[in-house]
């Protein structure tokens, strides 16, 4: 699923949703399966979570449980609202065909664009407790040096970084297949091939300006690697900084790393520039914040009663400074040169442009008000923004198209006041995730990456293109997951 959404084009078809639906229900069904087993048997798997202390432990049951909840509240007010339709609109007449509902519950007013909106949301859910909990668990070698009586096992630490073995392996895999993305992109944009992957000429956005890679729109492109390379800065800087130098692919990971912010620059996407440049100043303050911190933190570290506020270094702790902030600063300076270097061309002139194009947007958005006036509770529906959209069109006068750009305002449309609450509640529970303890840099860098996501939404449309939701599901199951924070003795007892 984490090769397959990108390189499907974005996963903007038909098919390539239901794909990607099915996965997620063939997760679902083996979560539910494995439940079933422990219930059944009083089985446990070996989990990291059980090495938690009491405070991490309860701040995650709190949270995890209200996401549950929340997750269960928004699949009930999605289902309600295709049960309870108020209307079904007819491709054959381009006519709505309206029934009889109870109007003091969710109802849509398509039922058909609800129902895909359901079954999507279904997916994607079983996906994201499917991956939380194959996360929590050990792998084999993890296992077996648990059980296994000799020191020279336990005392082995992971190759890539006190992260778990499952966790550094869907990291690993997320940035190789960003950077082959990112890199096919850029080699597309200065080919200036129209064709998506060279394969596929879309329907629109012909030119090679206004499509990116996979993707037939630059903004979803720039989208999708803003919401994945501050996660893999993270990746880079926790196995830095527990590992060292001698952390093998160390280097190849941040250049991946950097391949992948330069991307968005290139794109030519406003937004996009803007964003990146935004996350780059942050991530290397937050790099830079945490590596000073993790040296001269006041306090003892429970597990092997060294008092942190020792200004006396660790060998090889000067010459692992050293190396981090020079690659720290290759990225930061880098990543902004190349970029721009390579997509000024086609950026500078959008630029100029900004004022004229924002206006546009924004009557856009003013002819969509009403619609939150009109059904301000319930919305009018999960999925029916673009054939109820037409019902508020001005003729002759206001290009409709199918998304909003302006998911924020989009969500307010289709799930009222309602189910806009159980979203931001859900996204409330995972940005507390973010300063949780035991979450470290990498959740806060996650979280930075989710923060972006949603500052782009409030321009564009993200959260209607199925592989960055996908994506921003993956990196919400990893935050949850995530644990970073982990001293030497603490380590080697992990």
């Amino acid at each position: 699923m984490v090769v397959f959404s990108p390189w499907a084009f974005g996963t903007t078809q038909a098919w390539s949703i239901w794909t990607m639906n099915f996965a997620g229900y063939c997760l679902g069904m083996l979560l539910l399966t494995k439940l079933s087993i422990r219930q059944r048997t009083a089985y446990r798997p070996p989990r990291w979570t059980a090495a938690e202390t009491g405070r991490q432990s309860e701040h995650r049951t709190v949270l995890t449980f209200c996401l549950g909840l929340l997750t269960l509240a928004l699949l009930g007010f999605c289902l309600a609202s295709a049960l309870n339709a108020r209307a079904t609109f007819r491709n054959d007449t381009l006519s709505f065909e309206y029934h009889d509902c109870w109007m003091w519950l969710p109802h849509s007013l398509d039922s058909g664009g609800t129902w895909f909106a359901f079954w999507t949301y279904l997916g994607l859910a079983c996906s994201f407790w499917s991956i939380r909990d194959w996360l929590q668990g050990k792998s084999n070698s993890e296992e077996r040096a648990q059980w296994q009586k000799t020191g020279a096992a336990l005392n082995h630490s992971p190759p890539a970084g006190f992260l778990p073995e499952r966790l550094r392996r869907l990291l690993w895999l997320l940035a190789l297949n960003g950077a082959l993305l990112s890199i096919e992109a850029i080699v597309q944009r200065m080919e200036k091939s129209p064709k998506l992957l060279f394969l596929v000429l879309p329907r629109i956005h012909q030119t090679a300006e206004t499509q990116f890679g996979a993707y037939a729109y630059r903004a979803n492109a720039a989208q999708y690697f803003n919401l994945l390379w501050p996660m893999c800065v993270g990746f880079w800087w926790t196995i830095s900084r527990n590992t060292g130098r001698q952390s093998p692919g160390r280097q190849a990971l941040l250049l991946c790393t950097a391949v992948m912010a330069a991307a968005p620059l290139v794109s030519s996407s406003r937004a996009g520039a803007a964003v990146t440049l935004g996350m780059l100043g942050v991530s290397a303050l937050s790099v830079a914040g945490y590596f000073l911190g993790g040296r001269f933190q006041l306090g003892r570290c429970g597990a092997c009663n060294v008092r942190r506020g020792s200004r006396r270094r660790a060998p090889g702790v000067g010459g692992l400074a050293k190396d981090t902030t020079a690659w720290l600063c290759f990225f930061v300076v880098v990543v902004p040169l190349v970029g721009l270097g390579l997509g000024w061309k086609a950026l500078g002139p959008r630029l100029e442009r900004v004022r004229g194009d924002f206006a546009a947007r924004k009557a856009l958005w003013e002819a969509a008000r009403p619609m939150t006036r009109d059904y301000p509770v319930f919305g009018t529906g999960p999925g029916t923004f673009e054939t109820v959209s037409q019902l508020y069109a001005r003729p002759a006068e206001l290009f409709w198209p199918r998304q909003l750009h302006n998911d924020w305002l989009e969500m307010r449309i289709t799930f009222g006041w309602v189910g806009s609450v159980l979203i931001v509640l859900a996204l409330v529970a995972i940005g507390l995730r973010c300063f949780a303890p035991g979450a470290g840099l990498l959740g806060l860098l996650i979280g930075l990456a989710l923060a972006g996501c949603l500052a782009h939404a409030r321009l564009d449309f993200p959260f209607q293109v199925y592989s960055i939701l996908f994506l921003f599901v993956l990196e919400c199951a990893v935050l949850f997951c995530s644990k970073s924070r982990h001293c030497p003795a603490s380590a080697q007892k992990g």
